[in-house]
């Protein structure tokens, strides 16, 4: 008779998990899972540890089973994008998986798990869509468990349309066309890497959401549905015109970014005095990006660098950002599976806590516009500006906001003299620019006057190693090598060395509510 060379490793903590209280079951997975896994790294004793896991479905309640299944998807992906003794370990208990789910109802948490762990074997792609089937999936949870069952057809790659479901893409025949010619210019490898990326991605998303429901013993919200396909972002000419004018009056605060000079503000052109450079005006975005030096341009990412530049430029994007992709990053990000922070607290907190003192405000990279409106509400429209380097977000603003001026620009040169402006707000966006967060601050206390706002919302990593694993699977084209979010002392160290003082840091979750003040 053979001796499972597990009882070491594993059976005291999968025995202590399934005999677990409901207050001890978050303890005690962690501490089974440690005894396996450890960041999306296998332990050597993973292999021989499978088996008892999965024989461990056998005998343990629903929501048991759920976190079950959450791990052995863990270990089926620790090997990705290859196959080895792990992947092939967890295969093994195929049998079960679809036994369990094949009983199983729409919409629960053991199911979404189950879904989750499903997911990593295309080689049994029709076994797992006939054991589903019954479940009549939603449309966004079926085609991710199609997505992670299918493999990458290099003749006709589909890349860059997964997250947080393929379903939401509901793209128009120019847009198609759109991805045609990018994905055509990548070559062999370029496509395999994005393949590979877009397919963790796809796989954190479904896994945070599994994980979240057996941990919380609910079913997530719902994720909403874009607007029908072809609905303009905003209109092609913004109502109320902006031209010079509306940027002159800002003449004392705006600076040129190539060299830091004033700016002359002609009949219909700016220039800088000093380097003799000129910035265009088109829809009351003053163009400043030229010259700028982003340091993220100069990083090896090669075509996965600039996708979502590229996909920026679809007309669509912004109303897809407003409506699909801002939300499902809330739940990725923040943990928002549940609805904990809503638009209103958003609102809500912007409004009581931006104090600006005589000047400009700026509402930094602030996309397309959402926040920016709710800062217009609080400080009125005539003082404030918006700033991002996405064109088409910056259109979108316009459309919602006309009487409000555009400055496409870097949040890491930002084009305003020292102790210029009265508030700053960046809602959503520092994790951005991750790698370059520090220096974003930097640059805010550089711009405020003493006694400024700054207000900002971020993100801060999970601590349940778990659910940071899935925070980090997200490997969008901004920042290829994962994402990347924030530690709360190393905010507040950073907004220190700016010199301001935190005045409030709060949020549920992961969610950072930060207000500082310009010393």
């Amino acid at each position: 008779m053979s001796v499972s060379t597990t009882r070491p490793a594993v059976a005291g903590p999968l025995d202590d998990f399934a005999n677990a209280a409901p207050d001890r079951l978050d303890a005690e997975f962690r501490r089974l899972a440690g005894a396996v896994w450890n960041g999306g790294a296998p332990d050597a004793a993973a292999p021989a540890a499978v088996p008892d896991i999965v024989a461990a479905l056998g005998r343990v309640d629903d929501r048991r089973k759920g976190y079950l299944a959450v791990l052995l998807g863990l270990l089926a992906e620790a090997e990705y994008p290859r196959s080895g003794p792990l992947t092939a370990a967890v295969r093994d208990g195929l049998g079960a998986y679809l036994d369990l789910v094949a009983r199983a109802e729409r919409g629960t948490p053991l199911t979404l798990a189950l879904l989750y762990l499903l997911s990593h074997f295309p080689a049994d792609r029709e076994r797992v869509l006939a054991a589903t089937a019954h479940l009549a999936l939603d449309e966004e949870d079926r085609t991710r468990l199609e997505r992670g069952l299918r493999e990458l057809d290099p003749a006709a790659p589909d890349l860059g349309r997964c997250w947080p479901a393929p379903s939401v893409w509901k793209l128009t025949a120019e847009e198609r066309e759109f991805d045609r010619q990018w994905i055509g210019g990548l070559t062999p490898a370029q496509i395999a890497k994005n393949w590979e990326n877009d397919t963790r991605t796809m796989l954190g998303y479904s896994g945070a959401m599994a994980y979240w429901a057996v941990r919380n013993g609910t079913p997530p919200v719902e994720v909403p549905t874009p607007p029908p396909a072809g609905v303009p972002a905003a209109p092609a000419a913004p109502a109320g015109e902006l031209g010079v004018d509306a940027f002159a009056r800002y003449a004392a605060e705006l600076r040129c970014p190539a060299c830091s000079g004033a700016l002359d503000f002609g009949a219909d052109a700016v220039r800088c005095a000093a380097c003799a450079v000129r910035y265009p005006i088109a829809r009351g975005i003053l163009d400043l990006s030229e010259g700028v030096s982003e340091s993220s341009a100069d990083a090896p990412h090669e075509a996965t660098a600039n996708l979502l530049a590229k996909l920026a430029e679809m007309p669509s994007m912004g109303v897809y950002y407003e409506t699909v992709l801002r939300p499902a990053f809330l739940r990725i990000a923040g943990a928002n599976w549940g609805g904990a922070v809503t638009p209103a607290d958003e609102d809500g907190y912007i409004a009581r806590r931006i104090r600006p003192v005589d000047g400009p405000v700026l509402d930094l990279a602030c996309g397309a516009g959402r926040w920016t409106t709710v800062v217009a509400q609080t400080v009125g429209r005539d003082r404030l500006i918006g700033l991002d380097m996405g064109l088409p977000m910056l259109t979108v603003m316009r459309g919602k906001l006309p009487e409000v001026p555009a400055v496409r620009a870097s949040a890491l040169d930002i084009p305003f003299g020292d102790g210029t402006l009265a508030a700053v707000n960046c809602w959503n966006a520092l994790q951005a620019f991750p790698d370059d967060a520090e220096r974003a601050v930097a640059e805010v206390g550089r711009v405020l006057r003493p006694g400024g706002t700054f207000t900002m919302m971020t993100f801060l990593f999970d601590e349940d190693p778990v659910a940071r694993y899935f925070q980090e699977s997200h490997f969008f084209p901004s920042r290829p090598e994962g994402m990347l979010l924030f530690e709360l002392p190393e905010l507040r160290r950073w907004l220190a060395d700016a010199g301001m003082s935190v005045v409030d840091a709060s949020g549920p979750g992961s969610f950072a509510f930060i207000t500082a003040v310009k010393d």
